[in-house]
């Protein structure tokens, strides 16, 4: 994921092959939203925001830290996908390679669902940063702030359902119960996006 363009990434997307898929994409609008939020940072210093320097400081550590993060878990992502595919492949000839099967396909299916879920709390924390950027980041890339939500949004509703196609193959309720709670605030994370967004189209409306 690191090495591609964009273009050969889209290639690779739109190919009629298991990974990357919507994983990955979901993994990559965090990346977007987190380098949207690093770039209103750094807009957003000099000395007319020197009141505010020591947390934008702050903003623009952590976002490339979550841009680089959201890489790895498109990366991540498609290496999950392709474990599963490997494991429903594996043979059933007779009742302990069906028992062997069923047992590789359930801990593939929940180590697909881990890199999604770790998506979600990077886009929660891509829209927390926006929301303390909101009030005083640079107006003339004030619309960037709304995009950075959007994107985060887009990852973290792409990424719920991504965990929730693989809950129902996985047996362990520990497991089951943790990626379960994992999903539980991206209606509350997608509301919080849209008040974001419609700020900054009041804003600009004026």
């Amino acid at each position: 994921m690191h090495d591609h363009t964009i273009s050969g990434y889209l290639e690779r997307l739109a190919a009629r092959e298991p990974a990357p898929g919507g994983g990955a994409a979901a993994a990559l609008h965090a990346a977007q939203g987190a380098a949207l939020v690093g770039m209103v940072a750094r807009y957003t210093t000099g000395e007319k925001y020197a009141e505010q320097a020591g947390e934008v400081a702050e903003i623009i550590v952590e976002s490339d830290q979550l841009r680089w993060r959201a890489v790895e878990l498109a990366a991540d992502d498609a290496l999950a996908f392709t474990a599963v595919t490997d494991a429903y492949r594996l043979p059933r000839a007779d009742d302990e390679q069906k028992a062997a099967r069923s047992l590789a396909i359930a801990r593939a299916l929940a180590g697909a669902a881990r890199p999604p879920a770790a998506v979600i709390t990077v886009a929660t924390r891509v829209v927390a940063l926006a929301e303390t950027l909101l009030p005083y980041g640079n107006p003339n890339v004030v619309t960037d702030i709304a995009a950075a939500t959007e994107a985060a949004r887009a990852a973290a509703t792409t990424a719920r359902i991504n965990v929730e196609i693989n809950l129902g193959g996985i047996k362990d309720e520990a497991v089951r119960t943790e990626l379960t709670a994992s999903v539980a605030g991206v209606d509350e994370l997608a509301a919080r996006a849209e008040a974001v967004t419609a700020a900054v189209r009041t804003r600009i409306a004026r």
